[in-house]
């Protein structure tokens, strides 16, 4: 790589660190989920009910960093990152000219993964993973190097690790390749070597999964029912197009040539790989970020087509107009997508963001706040009250902090000035109870609308209960959550959690 080339990638990567920091007002807190994978530091396993291990592995490097928000809010980050390092490869590997990797690395820059990589979630390495398969197999097309197929199984293996939705990838590129000349490498014997060390790589989760009654078909069966279910196959389809808002004529510039430019004939495949990927999508009725990962690559290919189309007098105008565009594009996307306003600014203007389809959570129904930005409120609330009951009640080490949800649990364990360990009988966090503990006390947190009923079925088991306190920011998704507060068991705490844990985990099929 010239000297120059190189100057430049590093300027890209670091203006994409600096954007990414700039990106979420300091107004918001940690999003829902990224509290159950900070947790997951904590109970180390080779697999969790709702994600595969890699994350635990990350969010254990997060808590020996210290656990900040700057540092998990890095990471994500840092994959969008080498996603775009991966891109410039990319159009380096298909002899892409000065132009077309910057054009290219600035089209995927300036898009959805600017919104991707501001959570710490699953979704930013899978995307680079995703990203890297489909680079490693241009590097195998173009030389037929074995090591490229060995390089091709471990990626998948960490993609899969980290999650399963990989999978869809290689379901979208197997008939993919059957449809042209390079299905020869069926034939080859390295491929199936490839694959034998991706199953060795992935075998302690398959292990776990086996162990564990594999819960992903039920956490699936559960997505299904609950979410996927009001997943609008229409909604996806735009979805698509507002996730590379300005730069998505990249893509289709891409698809074309992978039809019609000659030079790209020898990766004919990756045509049929992005329409059947996206069919199998659809037909199941995917939430719409599931195929970002899809997309980064064909950045690559679009980008070195449009560079060979400007090969003329007209073409050295339009090149650096082409360059700034892909930011200035950005700049409608960045007034919406993001949570770099007031809520009050939401609820103020919500034609802006109705039009889009950004009001509308998984529950189908329209609310004030997009669902993610409302999941970033009264977090810091809900914890600095549950301390204050906490340190209210006699024996507060006796106490059991039970949470309606993971993200309730979740975000008192990362807020909690007293170390509270609160747990939950959702998610992962049916496995982390600890009885070990004889507990006396109870702080119960509880969805808004079970305050008179939990006040009715609980106040006879404990000689004093009152409900204790609520989040009160009208913003949050968690709006009116309830804090009970049960002093002093009349019955065995411990055996009732035990049995209801017991009786949660038959419910889910899962091991007792």
């Amino acid at each position: 790589m010239a000297l120059k080339h190189r100057f430049i990638l590093i300027g890209l990567i670091l203006l994409k660190f600096i954007i990414q920091y700039q990106l979420i007002s300091p107004i918001y807190e940690l999003q829902r989920d990224e509290f159950l994978h900070l947790d997951q530091a904590n109970h180390l396993a080779w697999g969790y009910l709702s994600v595969p291990p890699l994350t635990s592995w990350t969010s254990y490097l997060i808590k020996i960093m210290g656990n900040s928000e700057f540092w998990i809010k890095f990471f994500p980050a840092l994959y969008g990152a080498l996603t775009i390092l991966v891109v410039w490869k990319t159009i380096e590997a298909l002899k892409g000219n000065l132009f077309a990797l910057i054009f290219g690395s600035c089209s995927i820059m300036f898009s959805v993964l600017f919104r991707l990589n501001g959570l710490y979630q699953p979704n930013s390495l899978d995307v680079l993973c995703w990203t890297s398969i489909y680079y490693l197999i241009i590097r195998y097309l173009n030389n037929q190097q074995s090591k490229w197929l060995f390089y091709i199984a471990i990626v998948f293996a960490f993609g899969f690790l980290n999650k399963y939705n990989i999978m869809f990838l290689i379901l979208g590129l197997v008939p993919a390749l059957a449809l042209v000349p390079e299905r020869k490498v069926f034939t080859e014997r390295k491929l199936y070597g490839s694959l034998l060390i991706a199953i060795l790589i992935i075998l302690p989760n398959l292990i776990w999964q086996y162990q564990n009654n594999f819960p992903v078909f039920s956490h699936f069966k559960e997505l299904q029912a609950t979410q996927l279910v009001h997943v609008n196959r229409w909604s996806f389809v735009r979805s698509q197009f507002l996730f590379f808002f300005g730069t998505f004529p990249v893509i289709i510039f891409g698809l074309y040539a992978l039809l019609k430019y000659p030079p790209f004939k020898p990766y004919r495949l990756f045509f049929w790989s992005f329409f059947i990927t996206i069919g199998i999508f659809l037909f199941l009725r995917a939430k719409d970020y599931y195929a970002i990962g899809i997309y980064p690559i064909y950045f690559a290919f679009g980008a070195v087509y449009i560079a060979s189309l400007l090969e003329n007098k007209t073409g050295k105008i339009l090149k650096p107009i082409f360059i700034v565009l892909t930011g200035i594009l950005f700049l409608p996307t960045y007034n919406i997508a993001f949570p770099n306003r007031n809520p009050s600014y939401f609820v103020e203007h919500p034609e802006k963001y109705r039009k889009y389809g950004m009001l509308t959570w998984e529950d189908g129904e329209e609310h004030p706040l997009p669902q993610d930005f409302a999941d970033m409120l009264g977090w810091k609330e809900l914890a600095y009250k549950v301390d204050s009951v906490y340190r209210q009640i006699p024996q507060p080490q006796n106490t059991l902090v039970l949470c309606d949800n993971y993200g309730q649990a979740g975000a008192i364990n990362y807020y909690s000035k007293l170390g509270i360990k609160a747990v939950s009988f959702n998610a992962d966090y049916i496995n982390w109870f600890d009885l070990s503990k004889k507990y006396r006390n109870l702080i119960r947190v509880k969805n808004r609308w079970e305050r008179e009923t939990e006040l009715k079925t609980t106040s006879p088991f404990f000689t004093q209960s009152m409900v204790a306190d609520s989040i009160t920011n009208s913003y949050a998704r968690e709006h009116g959550t309830m804090i009970f507060s049960f002093i002093n068991a009349k019955i065995n705490i411990n055996e009732r959690v035990s049995n209801e844990v017991e009786s949660e985990k038959r419910e889910k099929n899962l091991p007792l």
